[in-house]
């Protein structure tokens, strides 16, 4: 998966012995082709560098590797489930099983994956009673990879936390993490609870700051300032920060949505009301509605027959991630009202949209765009930094909603094309 293969890779790159191990054949004799399952800048050329270096292998023989190593780390994923939002731990639990049966000697297991308060201790019950003479320590490790800078944020991090119980886990994974010592990294050693919300924690907050500036340029477009000016004012502010505070179409991938969700649940448990990470979850669900019908309201509230292109689908430039994409349910209701969609995205066509009515892929800007009603910059692609609207679409009477604020609003009115962004 995406942190088991980004992780294992870098571990290779540090000079480590690395087997990544999955249960995908596919992916597996794929990885071994060089055949790489996600777009993540740079990973791949680091894949077969190591390969060729036989510091990097892949396999399916979960038995062998786990019996000759130090250290494994668990990196499976943790999707919300269905219906209620709490995270699925069943393919930890599973791996915490299979490692159990095959445990040899002294060995660490990290939890790389992003798991609920006590997700730890759980592994640890369950590899004495499957291995009650098994030698052994869990750790939890959070990564904080974001996608698009996932091989730039394990090289230099801002920071490493790790949950540990004695000085014997604590001294291999000091080893493990020593090259980044020597960029003096901080290493936050906690315990395995406090490691294991460090990373919900943080997620949340992150998700408050997009939130905010979101609803900030809600009122910004309602009283006629500019949210970019507001946001770059308060993130002056060194206790504020300017990370996270660029509006938009809200946040989604693999970690936001379901961590917040997580977190929410985590804190029920405990009987704790999380009052401002629900608002949060709220506020981004409705900001998905909000856009759409903004959208609405520029073709006139008359969608039949429209042509609307979108630029970018992906929840974010630099991944093939559509999870949680904003797109999506754009897209699903844009088509249902039968307005003509057109999608143009660097990473290729979405299976997301391939069952529904009236919307076509392309496979470059120019078809995309061409006598388009509508264009939509949805995602902040490089691709789409510098382009010729009027030469593109070829049509006197289009609009652009700019959902990130890519392009100059006075540009825009000196070329005259009507032209919208977000909270401006």
């Amino acid at each position: 998966g995406y942190v088991g293969l980004v992780s294992g890779t870098c571990f290779s790159e540090f000079g480590f012995d690395v087997s990544c191990v999955d249960k995908d054949k596919d992916k597996i004799t794929n990885l071994k082709k060089n055949i790489i399952p996600i777009y993540e800048p740079g990973l791949e050329n680091l894949v077969i560098k190591n390969k060729e270096a036989n510091r990097l292998t892949f396999s399916i023989d979960v038995k062998e590797n786990i019996a000759d190593a130090d250290v494994v780390f668990i990196a499976v994923g943790t999707p919300a489930r269905r219906g209620d939002g709490h995270a699925d731990l069943s393919y930890i639990y599973e791996a915490a099983e299979e490692i159990a049966k095959n445990l040899i000697g002294y060995t660490v297991v990290v939890t790389k994956s992003t798991v609920p308060v006590g997700t730890g201790n759980e592994i640890k019950n369950i590899i004495k009673k499957i291995n009650p003479k098994a030698k052994f320590d869990v750790v939890s490790n959070p990564e904080f990879l974001r996608e698009g800078n996932a091989i730039e944020d394990f090289m230099r991090p801002d920071r490493v936390v790790v949950g540990c119980e004695n000085e014997k886990a604590k001294e291999v994974i000091s080893k493990i993490y020593k090259p980044l010592y020597l960029i003096e990294t901080p290493i936050l050693f906690t315990d395995l609870k406090t490691a294991e919300l460090i990373k919900y924690a943080g997620n949340a907050f992150l998700a408050v700051k997009i939130s905010y500036i979101n609803q900030m340029a809600d009122l910004c477009e309602k009283v006629g300032a500019d949210v970019h000016d507001v946001s770059r004012g308060i993130g002056l502010d060194k206790r504020i920060g300017s990370k996270f505070l660029h509006p938009g179409p809200g946040y989604g991938g693999s970690c936001f949505p379901k961590d917040t969700r997580a977190l929410i649940d985590t804190g029920n448990k405990f009987k704790i009301d999380l009052s401002i990470v629900k608002s949060v979850v709220n506020s981004n669900e409705k900001r998905k509605i909000l856009l759409t019908k903004k959208i609405s309201t520029l073709l006139n509230n008359n969608l039949n027959n429209k042509i609307v292109t979108f630029l970018g689908v992906t929840f974010k430039p630099n991944t093939d991630d559509m999870r949680e994409a904003s797109s999506i349910p754009m897209i699903k209701y844009l088509s249902k009202k039968k307005c003509h969609i057109r999608y143009f995205d660097p990473t290729g066509k979405k299976d997301e949209f391939k069952n529904l009515k009236n919307v076509e892929y392309c496979k470059n800007i120019k078809s995309a765009c061409l006598k388009s009603d509508l264009i939509i910059l949805h995602t902040e692609w490089n691709d789409f930094k510098l382009l010729n609207f009027k030469k593109l679409v070829k049509k006197r009477n289009f609009k652009i909603y700019d959902m990130r604020n890519i392009y100059s609003p006075l540009k825009m009115k000196k070329l005259k094309i009507p032209y919208f962004g977000i909270g401006r």
